[in-house]
């Protein structure tokens, strides 16, 4: 009997020391390098905020932060692998609000979008933007949703792919109006912008950055952003929500996760460096230079955020019937 009592007050003292050590490391992190998995592949809108963040958080965190992409199947190759990762705050998810929509398009994704995350904040984010080819007849949103009320099915828009923001952002404006519009994906925007300006595709809907210098170019017309605030860098467009279609949001952001049981402590200076990094005027206007505006949410919005745009995304998604390809 004695000794059972003391083989279970030696475990006793064994689980103590390592909630200890476990304690001791989350208040000392980081003391090694930190890896910023992004599931996008380089040089793309996620990849580019990334690195833009990379250096100055770095110093914020007196640690180095290396970019690891893992691009494929929309985000979710790279995503399953932060999300197997060790919970002790040196594996980083940087990615986009296609992390709320891919659960609603993909029947099985290999996680669980909230249950295998903790959030740490949401960094920027961008609208979409409606862009037209400048000799498209309609010059608004209005003269779109009447031609595509007089024939439906006639008039097609773009996107950068099935299930992207673009994407949903086209099949809101549709079903609000109650008209029957046809979708065509491409697999990036630059292809998409491109057949746009030559005519092959009346209509776009794509962030910021892939459209703004040839809107200001004149090669496309702008016609509208999908969030709830005008863009900073197109403040003479109208948002869709002043045009009249109520409720109307698809909000691009960029935000940071964790893997699900990371110590609160971690989160905690992850999310004031982070804070104090988008303070700087350099990152700011680096953002900005990217259609972005400089966010900085608490875990607890960034939180609310996903599961609100899990819900909303799918209905949508089943409104208009998409699915993965």
């Amino acid at each position: 009997m004695r000794r059972g009592n003391l083989l279970v007050a030696v475990l006793i003292i064994a689980m103590g020391l390592l909630g200890f050590a476990q304690f001791a490391g989350a208040q000392s992190w980081p003391t090694k390098p930190i890896k910023f998995i992004v599931p996008y592949p380089p040089g793309g809108g996620t990849d580019v905020i990334a690195r833009i963040m990379q250096e100055p958080m770095g110093q914020a965190l007196g640690q180095q932060i290396i970019i690891d992409n893992r691009g494929g199947a929309g985000g979710s190759i790279g995503t399953d692998i932060a999300a197997k990762s060790p919970a002790d705050g040196y594996t980083v998810l940087f990615t986009l609000s296609s992390h709320t929509i891919n659960p609603a398009i993909y029947p099985k994704l290999a996680f669980d979008t909230e249950k295998d995350f903790l959030p740490v904040s949401i960094v920027a984010s961008l609208p979409q933007i409606l862009v037209a080819n400048p000799d498209f007849p309609a010059k608004t949103v209005k003269e779109v949703i009447d031609m595509a009320k007089a024939k439906p099915d006639s008039i097609s828009y773009a996107s950068v792919g099935n299930g992207s923001p673009g994407h949903l952002a086209g099949a809101m404006m549709a079903g609000s109006a109650s008209v029957s519009m046809t979708h065509i994906p491409y697999r990036g925007g630059g292809p998409a912008v491109t057949d746009v300006m030559a005519g092959q595709v009346p209509l776009l809907w794509v962030s910021i950055p892939a459209a703004a210098n040839y809107v200001k170019a004149g090669k496309l017309r702008a016609l509208a952003v999908s969030t709830v605030k005008r863009s900073p860098i197109f403040p003479d467009v109208p948002t869709m929500a002043e045009l009249g279609f109520k409720d109307y949001e698809v909000d691009s952001w960029y935000a940071m996760f964790v893997p699900a049981k990371t110590p609160q402590t971690i989160i905690d200076t992850l999310y004031k460096a982070t804070v104090k990094v988008l303070a700087e005027p350099a990152v700011k206007e680096k953002l900005l230079g990217q259609g972005a505006e400089a966010v900085g949410s608490t875990p607890a919005q960034l939180g609310a955020t996903v599961k609100n745009e899990i819900v909303k995304w799918k209905k949508v998604a089943k409104d208009a019937g998409i699915k993965a390809e």
